[in-house]
């Protein structure tokens, strides 16, 4: 039978306590590791899940701007389009109207600063 003397037996209790709590540390790493890569994946998640469900917006805008193009003969009509994305309203600005260039407003006269 195995005997344990008092001394051993504090030895014995002192190692194990140790070995307990580098048990404890390592798994606090590894499952803080774990946790983190969880909570990454789900950010990105949401994120990827965020984006695909506003596509039909950007869609919609692209169709708006395209539709707010509209040309008679060589006449340009020029107009900014509003969209909407993640609820917030976005003002899409034809630069074909843009007058600091261009006073006539004819959008085939470049000017110049010289």
């Amino acid at each position: 039978m195995l005997a344990l003397t008092l001394d051993e037996a504090k030895t014995v209790a002192i190692i194990a306590a140790v070995v307990l709590l580098i048990g404890a540390v390592l798994s606090f790493w590894v499952m803080k590791s774990i946790v983190s890569k969880v909570v990454v994946a789900a950010l990105l998640g949401l994120l990827a899940f965020a984006v695909w469900t506003q596509r039909t917006s950007l869609q919609d805008c692209a169709d708006k701007v395209q539709g707010n193009f509209e040309r008679v003969g060589t006449e340009v009509t020029v107009a900014d389009t509003d969209c909407s994305f993640f609820g917030a309203t976005i003002t899409i600005s034809d630069p074909r109207g843009d007058s600091s260039d261009n006073p006539s407003g004819d959008p085939s006269v470049d000017t110049i600063d010289e």
